[in-house]
């Protein structure tokens, strides 16, 4: 009799550590989804500002800032609804934009002399590879929890929980990008 309260101690501590685990890891990946958030609200501001400060040297810019909006409410409206796959895409429609920005500076010497287009321009970088970071951080955390989740016998606990332990989807690179990943592994 002793053995068994035992071993049913075991067991109800061993469950208990492993939802609290897998809580803790549910969270974590939350968490770096919304870094994710926080840094696409940077980018979309400093987008904003920057379209705002070549607005007077370009003819095209009101396009881009129709496109960057449009992008933009697709994303939100896609983050409400829970549609993972049309959110990253329209984000990484956003980052293209914002990287087709350098060059287009690039090409009026009245932008690249002001300062404020230059420090902007700075911040778009700097946001873009802050939202890598983050996007790495998210994609680290999901893979941690989907396998915790997908391993015996810590699938027979999710089981049991059912809803409070679905799987994260991972955050994709846009076609183009794994196109450039792709040449680029092929040459080496």
């Amino acid at each position: 009799m002793e053995y068994i309260l035992i071993a049913i101690a075991i067991i109800v501590a061993y469950l208990v550590l492993t939802y609290n685990q897998l809580i803790k890891l549910r969270e974590s990946v939350r968490n770096d989804l919304k870094q994710i958030d926080i840094q696409l609200d940077r980018r979309w501001k400093v987008l904003q500002s920057l379209i705002s400060s070549v607005n007077k040297y370009l003819d095209y810019e009101s396009t881009v800032l129709k496109d960057v909006v449009a992008l933009r409410s697709q994303a939100q409206s896609a983050k409400e609804n829970g549609d993972m796959d049309n959110r990253v895409a329209a984000e990484n429609a956003i980052s293209k934009i914002a990287s087709g920005l350098n060059v287009m500076v690039e090409n009026y010497p009245d932008l690249k002399g002001s300062d404020t287009v230059l420090k902007l321009m700075e911040e778009v970088v700097a946001t873009e590879n802050k939202l890598s970071f983050a996007k790495q951080a998210y994609n680290d955390g999901s893979e941690r929890f989907n396998a915790k989740i997908l391993s015996f016998p810590v699938n027979f606990i999710v089981g049991v929980f059912g809803d409070a332990f679905q799987s994260f989807s991972y955050w994709q690179l846009s076609s183009d990008d794994a196109k450039t990943k792709e040449d680029f592994v092929a040459k080496l």
